[in-house]
Formats: C-alpha cells, structure tokens, sequence
C-alpha cells in the first residue's frame, strides 16, 4: 500500500506491516510499534541515501513485518563496489542509532522500557541484516565480494542457497517455538518469505550473468582498455563452458586449440558474448574464426 512520495521515491507499507501495528495499538504498546516503524524507515533510507549518491535508481521504499526492502535498479547487481556500500548502509544505520541511544542513556536522557525496546529493535534488525543470505544485506555483501572471485552466476547461486539454509532454519526454529508457546507465527511466516525471496535470486542468477558479460562489452567500448587474462580453449568446446571463466573487470582472450593442440587463433570476450547473443550457449567456440 503506497502512503506517500518523497523525492521522487514511493514510500509503501506492507499489509502484514499495517497489521502489526494493529496488533501493537490492541495491545496498548502502539508506541512500541511506531519506534519499530522508526527503526525500520531509517534502516532503509539509509540504503537509498547512499544509492541516489551513487547514482542507482531508488524505485521505493516498502516496510515490511521484518524490516523492509529498497527496491533499487536491477542493475544495482552488475557494480559489486556499489552493492556492497549500499548493503553496509542499512546495518550502519543501526550501529549508528545504537550509539545514539547508549550515549542519551549515559546522560540520562532514557525512558527504561521503550528506550530498551528501541535498542532491541536496532539489534535484532541489525543481527538479522547481516546474516549471509541473500537477499538479506549480509547476503549481498557477501555476493559483492564472492563475484570478483568466482564471478558473479556462481556468488549469486552461493548466496542464494545459503538463503535458502537459513529460511529453513528460521522456520524450523519458529514451527517450534510455536509449538512449545514462546513465539508467534511471525518467525514461521519470515522464514518462508526469506525461502521465496531466496529461490527468486537463485532463479535470476543466469540472467544477470548475461547482462554483466553485455555491460563489460559496453564498458570496454567506452573506456578503450581494460585488463586481460588468456584462458586456453579447445575449438570444439561450448560458449556455456567458456563463460563460466569470465570475471568480473576483466576481459579475456581466448587461446583456441583444435583437438591436435594445435594452434588457430585469439578470440576476443567480446566475440564471445556476440556469438552466445546470436547463436546460444551451445555453439562450439571454434566456429567463431569460421
């Protein structure tokens, strides 16, 4: 449910957050629900702060019962240095708010139960975020740091399924404090949502592979160099083979091998993302020279 539009951004409230509230004010502890509210807000205007700084497209802000979410461009994903500021943005917010708070209780300036309640907020919303998993903010830290290294398909899928590990986890440990009284169906609930959310970006995981190998072709364009690293081919062997080599800020040149080891040629990455464009993840790289 949209509520309002600030700067360009679309602030939303989640129905199940809307009905929290609702439990909050039946339960005479709706002060408690709006420093939630607080918490949750500054926690993901933090990340579109440090987004619109950066030059991401910020889409809107939605709160959720568990936190919120920015949704930002999808090609926020491709730029590992971006995703990672933006993803330590959130969680800062909360260390900073922490901070705040010890230092208004050092002086006094405390109320004890809600003061309590807003740094348990803080810390929990803190703890949680950076749990690695996607698409929690620890996930796409660790995402933005695995994709130098093993490239972006591969850290997405690793995420992913360490996501999917701790949703069950989190439902499991919910089903049973359910069953033994000293937790809600909330848990149950985010445990699941966490299970979708995480099967999603396993889903997508392919497709962001193919945009960052068309983005690297149009950044080699404009900027005219970047650095090289040789990867030696046989000339039968399929594009879906050879891409799995290709890393992130950098541009590789093919070796190409015939089956006598004999040598035929160079092959540029961005021949190679023309023809995986053009004729599929099964072509032979061979047949490019041809």
């Amino acid at each position: 449910m949209k509520i309002g539009r600030v700067y360009g951004i679309d602030l939303c409230v989640n129905i199940w957050f809307l009905m929290q509230l609702g439990l909050f004010f039946v339960a005479g502890i709706l002060d408690k629900g709006l420093i939630l509210f607080a918490v949750v807000l500054v926690h993901e205007v933090a990340h579109t702060v440090i987004a619109r700084r950066l030059g991401v497209r910020v889409l809107a802000i939605e709160l959720l019962p568990f936190g919120g979410v920015a949704k930002l461009g999808s090609e926020l994903a491709l730029d590992t240095k971006k995703e990672m500021a933006i993803a330590v943005a959130g969680p800062l917010a909360n260390l900073i708010m922490i901070g705040l708070a010890l230092g208004f209780r050092s002086y006094g300036l405390w109320d004890e139960e809600l003061g309590n309640f807003f740094l348990q907020c803080n810390l929990l919303l803190l703890i949680f975020n950076l749990l690695p998993a996607l698409p929690l903010d620890g996930g796409r830290i660790l995402r933005a740091y695995w994709a130098r290294w093993i490239g972006l398909k591969q850290a997405t899928y690793l995420c992913a399924v360490m996501g999917q590990a701790w949703a069950v986890i989190i439902t499991l440990l919910g089903s049973l404090g359910l069953w033994l009284g000293f937790s809600g169906l909330d848990i149950v609930l985010l445990g699941l949502f966490i299970f979708y959310a995480a099967t999603r970006e396993k889903n997508i995981a392919p497709y962001l592979f193919i945009r960052q190998l068309t983005q690297k072709k149009h950044e080699m364009i404009q900027s005219g160099i970047m650095s090289t690293e040789i990867v030696t081919v046989l000339e039968n062997t399929p594009l879906r083979e050879v891409i799995k080599f290709f890393m992130p800020q950098k541009c590789h040149l093919l070796f190409l091998l015939n089956s006598e080891m004999q040598y035929q040629g160079l092959i540029s990455e961005i021949e190679v993302i023309d023809a995986l464009l053009t004729h599929g993840i099964d072509y032979p790289v061979g047949k490019i020279k041809k």
